[in-house]
């Protein structure tokens, strides 16, 4: 259970409001917007509370692993559209403690080309410009059919291969290019505290950003407009897949070595 992940589940059978007071579910609250950024704190907890329906923040659950002040502890929180990870760095090698899950359906389970409201959909248009940057052959490199399937931890298994991953390797971009992708990168890991955001970056280099792939994913075109809504970036020892269809799924795992 410490190590699971997927889209819609309880590492615990009692929920928050059914295991702790109104003092502890609010330091639960505080505890989960520490672990993102001050910028984008407040709309996480909206989209946490949003997609958990009636019973709010309060519907997801909590496992403490360790022992505090040990230096191996880990706090885990899941629910709908939830995964999130506080270690302490207290699992060696692994970005946030583990993989992580977040997603939204902001105003429907299947959304409307633009994704109103949805917390996250600023990812993927950031993605996206990488998409436009890219010449004609390139672009046939990156633009595939249908993504992975979505299966739980199978979902963000990592390989440990250079090359053969989906895509357009970043070794095969121009300078300007890789420089975009980078920016993309610390994009993607802004709704985050800057101590997981900064250890995810620092792995991704270890491992060898030359040796990172980015995919987009045709097949899955919501509204048919160009934009690509589900795409993916992956490494040896790395994978930040976002599905954008029929609302957003996205699955990371970052870790030193496969």
């Amino acid at each position: 259970m410490r190590s699971k992940v997927d889209n819609n589940w309880q590492i615990t059978k009692l929920t928050i409001a059914e295991s702790f007071d109104k003092d502890e579910q609010a330091l639960l609250r505080e505890i989960f917007r520490s672990l993102h950024s001050p910028e984008y704190a407040e709309k996480v907890m909206h989209q946490v509370e949003h997609d958990a329906g009636k019973e709010g923040f309060g519907g997801s659950s909590v496992a403490f692993f360790g022992e505090p002040g040990t230096g191996k502890f880990e706090f885990v929180l899941t629910g709908r559209h939830v995964t999130r990870r506080c270690d302490g760095d207290s699992v060696d090698g692994a970005a946030f403690g583990g993989p992580i899950f977040y997603g939204h359906a902001a105003e429907s389970d299947t959304e409307k080309p633009d994704h109103p409201g949805n917390a996250y959909w600023f990812q993927a248009l950031r993605a996206n410009e990488v998409f436009k940057a890219l010449d004609g052959k390139q672009r046939d490199l990156v633009l595939l059919g249908t993504s992975r399937p979505e299966a739980g931890n199978d979902t963000v298994h990592l390989t440990g291969k250079t090359q053969g991953l989906p895509g357009i390797p970043v070794s095969a971009l121009a300078r300007d290019q890789k420089d975009l992708v980078r920016k993309v990168m610390s994009d993607l890991l802004a709704p985050f505290r800057k101590e997981d955001a900064d250890e995810a970056l620092k792995l991704i280099e270890k491992n060898g950003f030359d040796d990172l792939h980015m995919a987009f994913y045709k097949n899955q075109d919501v509204g048919d407009d160009g934009v690509w809504d589900v795409w993916q970036i992956e490494g040896p020892a790395m994978l930040w897949y976002f599905r954008g269809k029929p609302h957003v799924h996205t699955w990371v795992h970052i870790r030193d070595q496969a």
